[in-house]
């Protein structure tokens, strides 16, 4: 990956008088902040990049955009303060202004400043340069450092989704893989849909993905290089290898396998390549995720006789059932890079739901519902969820939701598109 130049610019303030602008997630749904985005100065993807800010801040639900045509003052130089009170009378709480430049090394040059209206001092300056060709990614990184200023939390906007592209009839469906942006721009393909491919999962380092696959008419787990585009199998196991998730550290794989009906749930150290089998019961075993500091497994089982979700250590011991609340049973569980919520579908009176729970188990609730809801993945703040939807009166396919239950999105891909998996954020992973 592209290396990133970044500078902090020097921002002279006293931070001991100044009350911080903040938004406070850590509750329900509120009124979004309304923020000005200046027209930036500069030629050529100025104005694109700005486009991109906008939809990514106003699409969480937490901010809103105020319409340029109420602004009364035009800014030319990131490096003045701006007529507070112009922006003031508008209603802005924040405002946000840059420059955009090419260089003569074929990179974009992006200068910006998030200033505080009220408080009338600048609350972020920073200058980023990237390459020319990843105009986007620039938008992305400016809309995290916002988001993070603002809201205390990581941003998620400069991260990739890996999903399964589907076409062709529904009798004889062509499956293969497919990465995006998180916002669905720069879509491509990864495998060329000969072989069905299923539940691609993004290694931490994000050069590999891990996924199930039918090469050779045998499901497996099988690794791409994303810097080689080169498959391998993960090994070479007896019986059916399945549900594939990397461990935080990245030097293991968790992985489900079936040998004569029954599924159990086994690691491999990607290292030494030694398999060791963590459950052992007559029942299914499967669906394995580690939590953020890979010392506890979740996985889903139907040892009580319906599917419900357990905890165990990742030796596998001390297996606990976690999943009490009514009736249904439950699948695809994901742990929260935060640690602080398992994510899981639900289905219950012939209904799909995407819910969230303690990893104790406790404050079970259901936030999306659909005719088919299945498969979360957390954005790596931990406070959005992708998940694949199907309903009969609208668009199908990958959507995202706050962990509040509030805005739910789709995101427009060229194909059917389901089995999400979101990746780390690029910028941390320079």
């Amino acid at each position: 990956m592209k290396k990133i130049c970044v500078f902090l610019m020097c921002l002279f303030f006293n931070t001991a008088v100044q009350a911080q602008l903040k938004i406070d997630i850590t509750g329900g749904y509120h009124e979004p902040m309304p923020i000005a985005i200046a027209p930036f100065s500069g030629e050529g993807r100025a104005q694109d990049i700005r486009q991109i800010i906008e939809d990514n801040l106003q699409g969480t639900g937490l901010f809103r955009i105020i319409d340029e045509n109420a602004y009364t003052q035009k800014l030319t130089d990131v490096r003045l303060s701006p007529d507070f009170p112009a922006w003031q009378v508008i209603n802005a709480q924040a405002l946000l202004f840059a420059n955009v430049e090419n260089t003569e090394d074929n990179k974009l040059k992006i200068s910006f400043r998030l200033w505080d209206v009220y408080g009338q001092y600048p609350m972020l300056g920073r200058v980023l340069t990237l390459s020319s060709n990843e105009w986007r990614r620039l938008g992305h990184i400016v809309s995290d450092l916002v988001y993070s200023q603002i809201t205390g939390e990581s941003g998620y906007f400069d991260t990739r989704l890996v999903y399964v592209a589907q076409s062709g009839s529904p009798s004889k469906p062509q499956k293969r893989l497919a990465v995006m942006d998180q916002d669905g721009a720069n879509q491509h393909y990864l495998t060329d849909g000969k072989s069905l491919v299923l539940t691609p999962r993004f290694a931490p380092n994000m050069q590999k993905i891990a996924y199930m696959s039918y090469k050779g008419g045998k499901p497996r787990v099988m690794i791409m290089d994303l810097r080689t585009m080169e498959e391998t199998d993960l090994g070479l196991f007896t019986g059916m290898s399945f549900a594939p998730r990397f461990s935080n550290d990245g030097n293991k794989m968790l992985f489900s396998l079936s040998k004569n009906g029954n599924s159990e749930i086994y690691v491999y150290d990607l290292q030494t390549g030694i398999q060791t089998q963590l459950t052992k019961h007559p029942a299914i075993d499967t669906s394995a995720c580690f939590s953020p500091d890979d010392s506890k497994i979740v996985f889903n089982s139907d040892r009580s006789g319906s599917q419900q979700l357990y905890v165990m250590d990742s030796d596998g011991k001390n297996v606990k059932r976690i999943s009490f609340s009514g009736k249904g049973s439950y699948a695809t569980p994901v742990w929260s890079p935060r640690g602080d919520y398992i994510a899981f579908t639900k289905i219950q009176g012939g209904e799909f739901f995407i819910g969230l729970m303690r990893p104790d188990g406790s404050a079970e609730r259901l936030i999306a519902q659909g005719y088919l809801t299945e498969g979360p993945t957390f954005a790596p703040n931990g406070r959005v969820l992708a998940f694949y939807k199907q309903n009969l009166d609208e668009n199908t396919g990958i959507y995202t939701i706050d962990i509040t239950g509030h805005n739910e999105r789709y995101i427009k891909t060229p194909a059917l598109a389901s089995d999400p998996a979101w990746s780390p954020l690029l910028f941390e992973k320079k």
